[in-house]
């Protein structure tokens, strides 16, 4: 049995070398592109980090960095691919061809996808949500974790992980941005006199301002809008602090605790408790 001539022909040996020999270099070199990508993307950030003071900029551009680290990288690997498959000897018109028919096929089934990827670029570039951020999207509530094109990963207070598709998104509730407030809302007896309500929760107001671990929280004086409603059996006041953003539940939960301790120096009553009486 004699072998096939073609296979011991030496100037066919030598092609086959010399294609694979680039096919490896196309991928050696995409390789390599994708480090370096990710170095000065890295670089520019660490340049760009000292002269960023707002905690909101540098969570924007950590995101923002993120994203530009993937697109750069489906980028390369896509040219790179293209490149291989010219070596290997196949056309690539064809299947560009090909793949923008297959392509407004699949797109009619595939609008959501498209609607996802569209509002995700829009929410990086109008800087709605950030890695970091405490937002409200789709029903859904908890820290944002990480931020793609195609959907936010939340975290809730329960520890839950959420994972919202950017279409779905049509509001945006952010509570991370600026500044917040820390509202309260305290019922009183019907009985209780305003004055001493007032007084105990400007007390209130001034030592957690004067207390180190929330001075630095804290932007302005306590605002008391007064008596917000008159709900059963109890007298509703509402009144907030100005805080810096994220600091507002920590700085409710320490307000309401001393304003406990301080209705009861005033000697201000609390409303009595309701009774809920069900019939068979």
């Amino acid at each position: 049995m004699s072998a096939n001539p073609s296979i011991l022909n030496p100037r066919l040996w030598d092609e086959s070398v010399v294609m694979l020999a680039r096919v490896a270099g196309t991928l050696v070199l995409a390789w390599l592109a994708q480090g370096l990508t990710g170095r000065l993307l890295r670089a520019f950030r660490s340049r760009i980090a000292p002269h960023i003071t707002d905690a909101e900029d540098a969570r924007r551009a950590e995101t923002l960095a993120r994203v530009s680290r993937h697109m750069a990288r489906v980028i390369i690997w896509l040219v790179a691919g293209m490149l291989v498959l010219s070596e290997l000897g196949i056309s690539v018109t064809p299947i560009l061809g090909a793949a923008g028919v297959v392509g407004l096929a699949v797109g009619f089934g595939a609008q959501s996808l498209v609607k996802d990827y569209v509002s995700g670029f829009f929410l990086l570039l109008e800087n709605q949500i950030t890695k970091g951020d405490v937002v409200e999207i789709a029903g859904k509530s908890g820290e944002v974790e990480d931020v793609t094109l195609r959907y936010v990963q939340l975290r809730d207070y329960g520890g839950n992980v959420h994972f919202v598709p950017n279409g779905m998104i049509t509001t945006v509730t952010n509570m991370s941005r600026g500044f917040a407030y820390a509202v309260v809302e305290v019922g009183v007896a019907p009985g209780a006199m305003l004055e001493r309500v007032y007084l105990a929760l400007r007390t209130v107001a001034q030592g957690l301002r004067a207390d180190p671990a929330f001075a630095d929280a804290i932007d302005g004086a306590l605002e008391i809008s007064g008596v917000d409603r008159l709900d059963g059996t109890a007298v509703i006041v509402r009144s907030r602090l100005r805080v810096r953003p994220l600091e507002q539940w920590r700085v409710r939960w320490a307000f309401l605790q001393r304003l406990k301790e301080e209705f009861e120096r005033h000697g201000v009553e609390l409303p009595p408790p309701q009774l809920t009486v069900a019939s068979r």
